[in-house]
């Protein structure tokens, strides 16, 4: 038998000398990273974001992000004429309709040229992941997503446009007419139609000459593969309430029923 009494306490392994200077230096790097990548986050967290919705017009973009950024207005409209953006040559440098609609995180660094080099990647990779290459299939995209009243509408609204082109009717589409008045209204007048402009397509055959607004992705891909049908004619009577038609004489009645309903609503007044 030992003379050793025994306490009952088994004493741990000892970590060798260099184990510990190693676990030191682990932590110590473990800290160092916290201090430099906390307050970046917590910066760059700080900056907020762009959302850009679907159906925003390019200068509505550029003034938004103007007031989101914290810089004079018109920096970023002189940014998108100035930052050799990747744009197809028919675009002539204008980025309207590939400003894509999504939310954009904001960085210190942040500048309109760098955000609007951003958006426009961010939409000609969407364009390329569905396939879509064509200027023309982006400008009827945007008129899709001013014209329709609801996404199921869309193919529609597509199909009657393409419909028409193929006629060598006029579009007579009122949103094109608002993008060249830079307003938006449900209402268009005879003086209206007589708008000097090649986004009037009253008074000019064919499409506008470029998007009248960025539209999204179910407005793209219902430019790219329109609902088939032989509709020429279309107005939202109200609501969830979109008529199509070949026939101009069902047209007319329900153009009649929409003016109607819009009196009436006229008539009844601000509701709240």
């Amino acid at each position: 038998m030992s003379d050793v009494q025994h306490t009952g306490h088994r004493p741990g392994p000892r970590v060798p000398r260099a184990g510990l200077f190693l676990l030191v230096a682990v932590l110590g790097v473990v800290v160092l990273l916290a201090v430099l990548l906390v307050p970046r986050l917590l910066s760059e967290r700080a900056y907020g974001q762009l959302s850009v919705p679907e159906g925003r017009r390019a200068a509505q973009i550029y003034a938004d992000a103007d007031r989101t950024l914290h810089v004079p207005a018109g920096t970023t409209a002189e940014a998108a004429r100035t930052a050799h953006l990747d744009l197809p040559a028919e675009a002539k440098g204008n980025p309207e309709g590939y400003l894509f609609p999504a939310t954009y995180p904001l960085r210190k660094d942040t500048t309109p040229a760098s955000l609007l080099t951003y958006m426009v990647k961010t939409g000609r990779q969407r364009l390329a992941a569905d396939g879509i290459t064509d200027y023309r299939t982006v400008v009827i995209a945007s008129i899709v997503q001013a014209e329709a009243d609801r996404p199921a509408d869309m193919g529609k609204v597509a199909r009657v446009i393409d419909n028409r082109l193929a006629r060598n009717m006029p579009l007579q589409m009122d949103s094109t007419i608002n993008y060249a008045l830079g307003r938006s209204t449900l209402r268009t007048t005879h003086a209206d139609t007589r708008t000097d402009s090649p986004y009037n397509t009253y008074r000019f055959e064919g499409l506008p000459p470029t998007p009248i607004d960025n539209p999204g992705a179910q407005a793209l891909k219902a430019a790219a593969a329109p609902t088939p049908g032989n509709w020429l004619y279309f107005v939202t009577v109200k609501p969830g309430d979109t008529r199509f038609t070949a026939d101009y004489q069902e047209q007319l009645r329900n153009v009649r029923e929409f003016n109607g309903a819009q009196e009436n609503r006229a008539a009844a007044g601000p509701t709240g």
